[in-house]
């Protein structure tokens, strides 16, 4: 039992999620449960050393008990959220298992290697303010990378956005750089940046602007014709930062 840890008047304790479950009645004696604290034993849970709750997943660490709270918050081997950005998804589980449920599950597009070529299409796009296309999963340098594209309002312009998220945490997404580039008619946009973790939610990625912005009038630009049709062509490559041993500065390495 973790605090607080509670008690009837008969002296039977039980924790605080199990006190939600009981209707207020001491599951041992039926006594109604007040509001009594068992001191004692929370002094005890406090003096102990327990394990991460996600020594399962490989976490070796032990903790008194606030402190192993602090831990499991931003432990490293705790469950990712489901990726999908096309519903609100609550699968959660490891990169490998993940990886299995977007493909299985989802659907979604599976590719290997760090370069990619895809083209946009929406036949009404000024009919669509908000708009989630298919994710698209990549397999490069041993890891898996996610590209998401949609269309949203930036204040009062609707606008498309493109932008990478490295299936792992944020310290190992710094390894990796990526770029995307769009264009037409003579004229291309060009961003580059370092993939997100998926430790940051979709919509926390997609409200901080970090990726690549097109306007939709330019977007329809781009996409030739009488611009009454989205034909919007992305392409991008992924590469991995490596440090020079003799400078310390950081080169890519690039996917052949």
């Amino acid at each position: 039992m973790y605090p607080p840890i509670h008690q009837c008047h008969n002296g039977h304790t039980l924790c605080s999620t199990c006190k939600t479950r009981v209707q207020n009645r001491c599951p041992t004696c039926r006594q109604e449960l007040g509001d009594i604290r068992c001191l004692a034993l929370e002094k005890v849970a406090e003096s102990l050393e327990l394990p991460c709750k996600y020594y399962n997943l490989g976490c070796p660490e032990i903790f008194p008990y606030y402190s192993k709270l602090k831990h499991e918050a931003i432990c490293n081997f705790r469950p990712y959220n489901c990726p999908y950005a096309g519903s609100e998804c609550s699968v959660v589980g490891d990169i490998p298992f993940l990886v299995a449920h977007l493909r299985d599950d989802h659907k979604v597009d599976m590719h290997i290697g760090c370069t990619f070529n895809h083209r946009y299409v929406k036949s009404n796009p000024r009919e669509v303010e908000n708009a989630t296309w298919m994710l698209t999963v990549f397999h490069c340098f041993g890891q898996y990378f996610c590209l998401h594209f949609e269309a949203f309002q930036l204040g009062m312009a609707p606008v498309y956005m493109a932008f990478l998220r490295f299936m792992g945490d944020e310290a190992e997404a710094r390894n990796y750089s990526y770029s995307l580039e769009v264009g037409g008619n003579g004229r291309k946009l060009i961003w580059e940046g370092t993939p997100r973790s998926v430790r940051d939610s979709h919509r926390k990625v997609r409200d901080s602007h970090d990726g690549l912005i097109i306007q939709r009038n330019m977007a329809l630009f781009f996409s030739g014709g009488d611009r009454k049709e989205l034909k919007l062509r992305v392409t991008g490559r992924i590469w991995k930062e490596q440090q020079s041993p003799e400078t310390g500065v950081c080169i890519p390495n690039l996917c052949s």
